[in-house]
């Protein structure tokens, strides 16, 4: 899709490698940029070096030296941000003092109002590489891994901390860690990189399992779908709320989850892009030195303010630091599923010249305008992955300092009227406010009423749940009511006979919430009428609210999905859906559903058959313990590196990683795998007889310091033996001849060179 509403950059001539001569349109002369070096540049500088969307605007809301290293920020109600500053990540390209307790959770304010932060505070220091804070109104939680703490806030002191979950974070490093800490509409809280969600109930914290979804951030939308992505993908997402899909450790893949939204990577940065660690490969950077695709997306966010025009509601909005800019995307609904593109061909919403522009955090603000931070840093590649290449680019262009840089910019419209809003005290101003058109200050009125216990907002949110006009109100009202521990079964039945899907779609969620033995028999006459209605849309999450019927009545929640499946035989969605509740029955009811006359050909046999086969496989499971013991080393490598992507069990994780349990390329001649560990895979591969290709490649870590030859070889030991596999193992000896045949290699392989390599083995 081209659009009319870019200033246009015209680059002249290019007559060295990093030296081009750019013109910009927009009311300055023409100037040459040597892209051989990379200065620092004071914020004012740094704006001027930005394109962005004709109509928009960048203003500076915060710097040095008011901030060191900020990586992501969040708003409390008075319009302050907290900034989480992760000031030991990457010092160097070894990672000096990364390990060092420096990082610190701050407070900005705008104390004269004029948009610049200039005031700031402590309110928690000495932390190691925090990631993620969640606000609420009596304290925080705060990332610090492997831990997840809740810390009192005691006018803005902080209080004692509180450990919430031991092993918020375990293994990985600060690429391939949990974060975000998302409030999702549900009143979940909900993880980047992690398979958890948390909430709050009195003063205690329950852990559920959840999807495990994204890499370094996640947002939601205004009906609380989740949207995220992992550094080479441009958004991934949910088509189902959130609470739906994830209680069959059987089930592999559960259609609706983990989709690709935009499945379009391409990206068009303004500047060439040389410093990008794998820039030597083929086809990473074209003829001009710019990046081809995603390398390094970062946390997007859906916009949902009221400032930018209905023509950017429900846009996707991904940063990508690595090629300085900020995509937009384009959503929209079709049935039950979302899907996306690109706004524009061969240019962004916003690009800088400035390599060190690195937006890697993107939020709604109160005030409708989308925030941006930036770390501004010249090395954010951490450092298992850095190779020489890129080491070199780092030291061509001085990019390791400065480090106590960092910015947050606001994005508006040029004529657009940017107003804070401010939260009232009382119940009634904050119930008014669930009817803001900005769902930034929805989400907030809705958690300050539950935060805060404010109960006698109660009356007003039923009246709001009986207006079925403006949809968004109504929805925030009954999750306001679900946080405050006052919605009825009665509630939820009565939005059941909504036309719009958007309150359907609420109510199976809230349902799925407050069911249990005493009023499950409110519910059920609902989902069998709605059965017989036919609709699609609503069918799977038929299937989703149906499994929450089974430990009241076993045999009422299988008469119900029976009669599901014959309905919608052949539907993908409703079929996963199906299965995702039949943990440990799927063979009963596959038996249900031949003996009803549904062939192999129906979706729902298939999806039953397919998680058939992924139990027989997870049987399979007889040797991780052994290996454990034999290859100490190689297994607590694993932990902490590889099963962030290819899973603990294996079987790699969809969209990151191919399995390695029972793979034959694992399995198989021991010096490709030496090979693959020490340089990396690139592009698709073919496991088992099926190619496999995923967005990203396999990094090497021959490279980094952080792994010794013996390491190398207690891992690629343990993986080999692990699992069900069984297989010679790897000796250190073998690691040093494999790096020695290849001594000065700095990319990856390709499935062609090592054929080239091994075809005479």
């Amino acid at each position: 899709m081209k659009t009319k509403h870019i200033y246009p950059i015209k680059l002249l001539q290019l007559f060295l490698p990093f030296l081009l001569l750019v013109a910009i349109s927009c009311n300055t002369q023409p100037k040459v940029q040597d892209f051989s070096v990379s200065p620092v540049v004071s914020p004012e500088d740094a704006i001027e070096k930005m394109e962005i969307e004709k109509g928009f605007e960048v203003e500076l809301v915060a710097s040095e030296p008011l901030l060191d290293a900020p990586i992501a920020m969040t708003f409390d109600e008075k319009g302050r941000i907290w900034v989480i500053e992760m000031k030991s990540f990457m010092l160097d390209t070894i990672g000096t003092g990364e390990d060092q307790p420096t990082g610190q959770i701050s407070i900005l304010e705008d104390k004269d109002g004029d948009g610049v932060y200039e005031d700031k505070k402590v309110f928690l220091d000495s932390l190691v590489l925090p990631r993620a804070i969640s606000l609420f109104s009596d304290g925080i939680l705060v990332a610090e891994s492997p831990n997840l703490w809740w810390v009192p806030n005691n006018n803005d002191q902080a209080g004692e901390k509180v450990l919430v979950d031991a092993e918020y974070a375990i293994g990985g490093n600060a690429e391939h860690q949990p974060n975000t800490l998302l409030r999702g509409l549900d009143n979940w809280i909900y993880n980047a990189k992690s398979d958890k969600r948390y909430k709050r109930k009195g003063n205690e914290w329950i852990i559920e399992h959840t999807h495990f979804r994204g890499q370094w951030g996640i947002a939601q939308d205004n009906y609380g779908r989740l949207y995220y992505n992992h550094n080479s993908a441009n958004v991934l997402g949910d088509y189902f709320t959130p609470g739906f899909g994830a209680d069959n450790s059987n089930q592999r893949k559960v259609a609706g989850f983990i989709e690709a939204i935009v499945p379009n990577n391409r990206v068009y940065p303004l500047r060439p892009t040389p410093g990008v660690n794998r820039g030597y490969m083929d086809g990473i950077l074209d003829s001009t030195k710019r990046l081809v695709n995603f390398t390094a997306a970062s946390a997007l966010t859906i916009y949902r303010g009221d400032l930018f025009g209905n023509d950017y509601a429900f846009n996707a909005f991904v940063p990508e630091p690595a090629a300085n800019l900020i995509k937009r995307n384009i959503l929209r609904e079709n049935g039950n599923t979302v899907e996306g593109e690109q706004a524009y061909e061969n240019t962004e919403f916003l690009r800088s010249l400035d390599e060190r522009f690195r937006p890697v955090y993107l939020s709604n603000g109160p005030d409708g305008a989308l925030y941006v931070v930036d770390m501004y840093r010249g090395i954010i590649q951490h450092k298992t992955y850095v190779t020489p290449y890129l080491r070199e680019q780092i030291a061509e262009r001085d990019l390791t300092l400065p480090h106590e840089v960092g910015r947050i910019y606001r994005i508006v419209p040029e004529d657009g009227k940017r107003e804070m809003v401010t939260f009232p005290q009382d119940a009634q101003g904050l119930v008014k406010l669930l009817s803001s058109p900005n769902g930034w200050v929805r989400d907030k009125a809705q958690q300050i009423i539950i935060d805060r216990k404010l109960t006698d907002a109660i009356p007003e949110l039923r009246n709001l749940l009986k207006d079925a006009s403006n949809p968004l109100p109504l929805i925030h009202s009954l999750w306001t009511l679900e946080g405050l521990g006052d919605l009825t079964s009665a509630d939820v039945t009565a939005l059941f006979g909504q036309p719009d899907l958007h309150i359907k779609m609420q109510a199976f969620s809230a349902m799925a919430n407050i069911i249990n033995k005493d009023n499950y028999n409110d519910f059920v006459p609902f989902l069998d009428q709605m059965i017989d209605q036919k609709d699609a849309a609503i069918a799977p999450y038929i299937a989703f609210s149906t499994e929450k019927i089974e430990p009241f009545n076993e045999a009422l929640a299988g008469q119900l999905l029976n009669k599901l499946v014959q309905a919608f035989p052949n539907d993908k969605l409703v079929a996963d859906a199906v299965v995702s509740g039949l943990y440990n029955k799927e063979a009963a009811f596959l038996k249900q559903v031949e003996s009803n006359g549904l062939d192999t050909s129906t979706a729902i046999n298939k999806s039953l058959n397919q998680t058939m086969k992924d139990i027989l496989r997870a049987k399979d499971d007889v040797n991780t313990a052994a290996a454990r013991q034999k290859y100490p080393q190689g297994a607590m490598i694993f932990n902490r590196n590889c099963a962030t992507c290819h899973g603990r069990d294996g079987y790699g994780i969809e969209s990151l990683a191919p399995p390695l349990n029972k793979s034959d390329w694992a399995l198989g001649e021991k010096d490709k795998v030496i090979a693959t560990v020490l340089f990396g895979l690139s592009g698709p591969i073919v496991i088992n007889g099926e190619t496999t290709n995923f967005a990203g490649d396999m990094p090497g870590i021959g490279q980094s310091s952080e792994f010794t030859d013996s390491d190398i070889a207690q891992v690629i030991s343990f993986v080999r033996n692990a699992w069900s596999n069984s297989a010679s193992s790897v000796s250190e000896e073998d690691v040093a001849k494999i790096r020695e045949k290849f001594k000065g290699r700095e990319g990856a392989f390709t499935l062609k060179e090592m054929d080239e390599n091994w075809k005479r083995n």
